[in-house]
């Protein structure tokens, strides 16, 4: 028999469909080794997100610890301060811990004291660290690198190595026992970490441009009326921390405060904290520790609660601070 030849045309169709269904077998094949790695891919994802959460949790413990067990046993009953099986939750709450607490603190005294301190020192620091930034971020002199140099350096000066010439030059101008030398140094970009403050000012001028400094010159305002009115109000987020870190360093010091204050009500917060156990037989009618902790716990937390509702409240303008003036990238 003879075979019937195939016309040319109907071989080109074949050899296209052939070329067509092998390009679909290797699309299939691509598309599943695609899909087997991208599984793969995810699952290695969740895991390593599981791990860093997993971290997170724990360190978060580590540093919230502290915070709730204070808690906690501030609310407990002496009952279930010497109940073992009872760790976290109170059987029931002793609110009568916060009124001793806040008694044996004499607690509106001493918090009318620490804010006093705390205020004027974020009022002096923010207005002169930021005087003395604008000093060195816009202003040319001699010397200019060498003294922020030197002014940065004083960051990593313990300041117990220079109590005692302070303590001396204090009793010489008769400020001891006052709060003057509390509060007097921040007016000089000096206080509690004066450098830092003054760094992270410098920072955020050094970004501010140039066109707005020179056209209030041609109006004719002078170096302070340029710091005064251009300068310092395009700064809120170096405003914002200082205020923020001023306060929260000022409350809670008890380093130089224990140093110059003798007078008990001219004391802070924190000073009488150590004294409160003198107080507490009275108060509680105890000498025993069982029934002092809890109360002590008490007036701890209410010593730091302004703090609390301070961070709280301004917690998103800190964070916003932050990251805007060259403390983080």
């Amino acid at each position: 028999m003879k075979s019937i030849p195939i016309p040319k045309s109907k071989q080109r169709v074949a050899a296209v469909t052939q070329t067509e269904v092998g390009s679909k077998v290797k699309a299939i094949r691509n598309h599943s080794l695609v899909s087997r790695i991208g599984s793969k891919s995810r699952w290695i994802s969740l895991i390593y997100r599981t791990f860093v959460y997993v971290i997170l949790i724990d360190l978060a413990f580590v540093f919230l610890y502290p915070f709730i067990y204070m808690v906690t046993t501030a609310l407990k009953h002496p009952v279930d301060l010497m109940d073992f099986t009872i760790k976290w939750i109170p059987t029931s709450l002793a609110w009568e811990n916060f009124y001793y607490g806040m008694k044996g603190l004499q607690f509106m005294t001493h918090f009318n004291n620490s804010a006093l301190i705390a205020v004027l020192s974020v009022v002096g620091q923010v207005l002169s660290c930021s005087f003395v930034a604008y000093g060195f971020a816009r202003i040319k002199f001699p010397g200019r690198e060498l003294l922020f140099f030197l002014c940065m350096f004083t960051m990593i000066i313990p300041p117990q190595t220079i109590i005692v010439p302070l303590f001396m030059q204090y009793k010489t101008m008769g400020w001891l026992d006052s709060v003057m030398p509390l509060i007097v140094p921040s007016f000089f970009a000096g206080g509690l970490r004066g450098a830092l403050f003054i760094f992270i000012f410098r920072q955020l001028f050094r970004g501010l441009p140039w066109e707005l400094e020179d056209a209030a010159r041609v109006d004719g305002c002078g170096s302070f009326k340029v710091y005064w009115k251009i300068i310092l109000p395009l700064t809120p987020p170096a405003i914002v921390v200082t205020m923020l870190l001023s306060l929260v360093w000022h409350w809670n010091d008890f380093f130089e405060p224990s140093i110059f204050l003798t007078s008990e009500e001219k004391f802070t917060l924190p000073m009488m904290l150590p004294r409160l156990y003198q107080s507490l037989d009275t108060l509680t009618g105890s000498s025993f520790e069982v029934f002092s902790l809890p109360v002590v716990m008490a007036a701890t937390f209410m010593a730091l609660l302004p703090m609390l509702l301070v961070y709280f409240f301004l917690q998103r303008y800190f964070i916003q601070g932050v990251e805007r003036s060259g403390l983080v990238e």
